[in-house]
């Protein structure tokens, strides 16, 4: 069945549920956890901001990204092992993050994709977006919703 699970996370209120569900969901299937953490990347400014400065900015944005990152793999890692799940952490920094879950899965060798969702409705979808919606839309391998 199912052998290796991609689990994205951001550290938001959700974080906890992913992690709980995609843990209880690896032990019933002898899977593994791949827990991603897409960060977005800095984009330059299109004003009449100096170089040095964005340079100064982006160094400080990248510090930021993965020090936060860490800190939600760590969390999720310590957890995995705890309930004896194998357990492997990634993140990357990215302009899209529905593309770089999708191309994490498959360059990591995932069969399934685990996300929880708001589930802000159609209203919500509009204002905010979906990023589940635009995995499914781009993937080929399963994904399993969780509201």
């Amino acid at each position: 069945m199912y052998q290796r699970l991609l689990v994205p996370v951001d550290g938001s209120d959700l974080t906890d549920r992913a992690i709980d569900a995609s843990i209880d969901l690896a032990r019933q299937l002898g899977a593994s956890i791949t827990a991603y953490v897409a960060e977005p990347v800095m984009t330059p400014p299109s004003g009449p901001r100096s170089r040095a400065w964005f340079d100064e900015e982006a160094k400080e944005h990248d510090a930021m990204t993965e020090s936060h990152a860490r800190q939600v793999l760590t969390r999720f890692e310590q957890r995995a092992r705890d309930a004896g799940v194998p357990f492997d952490g990634c993140f990357d920094r990215v302009p899209r993050v529905d593309r770089a879950i999708v191309a994490a899965a498959e360059s990591r060798g995932c069969d399934m994709i685990v996300m929880v969702t708001h589930g802000r409705g159609a209203f919500g979808e509009f204002l905010f977006g979906s990023q589940t919606k635009a995995v499914l839309a781009g993937s080929k391998l399963p994904l399993l919703v969780l509201h």
